[in-house]
């Protein structure tokens, strides 16, 4: 029987991966351990290997499909092999060949409502019920084509199709189901479309990103507060060090030292919002917002307060490389408790940072210009300075704690030796 290569599970969390690049084409030979597609999710992206020797006898996900976890990808076995499908009604499996087989008309008879009677028990799947909650789809009125009339989640999706509620009620629907940020639903406002125009599919971490953004700033009450720190010492220590040792630290790595050496004296700010109760971290996470052309990802340097520069300016290096690469693993962008986004190397002066979920709090750094001073002496002389923008949750610290956080994050910047120390 022919092997079914199936959707893995790249990370705890997900339920739904979209087929990149196929490297390989339909009567290939192929070997155990050999990449034979690309899928990507709303955070990296990984090659699929085969597990078992043989001919790709057959590709049933295209490229741009999003698919659920175990659902048939292709097909593997001995050349002219013939292919025996499994029933997609409770893995999730659904191919371009189980879609072909079927006709228009069922395609139509598998989308319609049935009136049922009051308390009458709903026989649906659980991955049916898992992706109507998803889609904010209410399954209760459908018409299961499982078997005995089950609701399965190819009904969920054809049902999904078509008009849709308002863009508040889906919302509160799928927070009323407990659905992840990333599974918002967002409605269309029915844009006119001008001569040139093109529709984008929002997908995977694009998807993600628009979701998340939209949660942190509908719950969370949040403030932004800036501060101006005098790094001309920084910036004339961090020349000096990087000549004399022959090292490429840049400023961001000395403000993530800086920053999480701050942290430690500063607990209000590495604590977390859950539900009735306040979570507070016992480590200090530093999640460094790195941009992608399709998107956003926060990487996470553990434990950077227990770190020198030296380790902090090469960790920051490499998980920004395997960023863009799409090579991160769960665990290099998973558990934050706190982040940091730079924006300066684009000659931003200040910017709102939007809080990274469950974190309490980002800092926004802004580009270091130069302004010109008084010294001690009363003397015109020109500084380098830099703003640091600071978003924090409303509902975990008040004004002073961020104010006091914000003020000795200033004072290690403007004294740079103790931030070695």
């Amino acid at each position: 029987m022919a092997y079914e290569l199936k959707m893995p599970q790249l990370g705890l969390t997900m339920e739904t991966g979209t087929i990149g690049e196929w490297l390989k084409e339909e009567g290939d030979p192929v070997s155990v351990g050999d990449p034979l597609v690309q899928v990507e999710t709303d955070k990296l992206t990984n090659d699929v290997e085969s597990e078992v020797s043989g001919v790709l006898l057959k590709i049933v996900a295209a490229p741009g499909d999003e698919l659920p976890v175990q659902a048939v990808l292709a097909y593997i076995g001995e050349p002219g092999e013939k292919i025996e499908t499994s029933s997609a009604a409770d893995t999730g499996e659904v191919s371009k060949e189980s879609g072909d087989a079927q006709s228009e008309e069922k395609k139509e008879a598998d989308a319609k409502s049935v009136e049922r009677a009051p308390g009458e028990r709903i026989r649906i799947s659980p991955l049916a019920r898992k992706t109507a909650r998803k889609l904010g789809v209410d399954y209760t009125g459908l018409a299961g084509s499982g078997p005995g009339g089950r609701i399965v989640q190819k009904d969920i999706l054809e049902a999904e199709k078509s008009p849709k509620p308002a863009k508040e009620e889906n919302i509160a629907k799928a927070a009323n189901d407990g659905a992840a940020p990333a599974e918002l639903v967002f409605e269309s406002a029915g844009l006119s479309m001008m001569d040139g125009d093109e529709v984008i599919k929002l997908t995977g971490m694009r998807k993600t990103v628009a979701a998340r953004m939209y949660k942190s700033t509908s719950e969370i009450p949040s403030v932004t507060t800036t501060v101006k720190a005098d790094v001309t010492a920084l910036w004339k220590l961090r020349k000096q060090i990087n000549e004399e040792m022959d090292v490429h630290y840049s400023i961001n790595d000395y403000i993530l030292k800086a920053t999480a050496k701050t942290l430690r004296n500063h607990k209000k700010l590495l604590t977390a919002w859950d539900g009735n109760q306040i979570i507070q971290r016992a480590h200090v996470n530093l999640g460094m917002a790195v941009a992608l052309e399709t998107g956003l990802i926060v990487p996470v340097i553990r434990d950077a307060d227990r770190l020198a520069v030296s380790d902090i300016s090469a960790q920051a290096k490499e998980l920004a490389r395997k960023a863009r690469e799409g090579r991160l693993s769960p665990e290099e962008y998973q558990d934050s408790t706190f982040s940091v986004s730079n924006m300066g190397m684009y000659g931003v002066e200040s910017f709102t940072p939007v809080i990274n979920q469950p974190d309490a709090a980002i800092l926004g750094v802004c580009a270091i210009q130069d302004e010109l001073a008084l010294n001690a002496e009363g003397e015109v002389e020109l500084r380098k300075v830099m703003r640091l923008s600071m978003t924090w949750d409303h509902r975990l610290m008040d004004g002073t704690d961020a104010a006091a956080f914000q003020a000795d994050l200033r004072t290690l910047l403007e004294n740079p030796m103790k931030i070695l120390l």
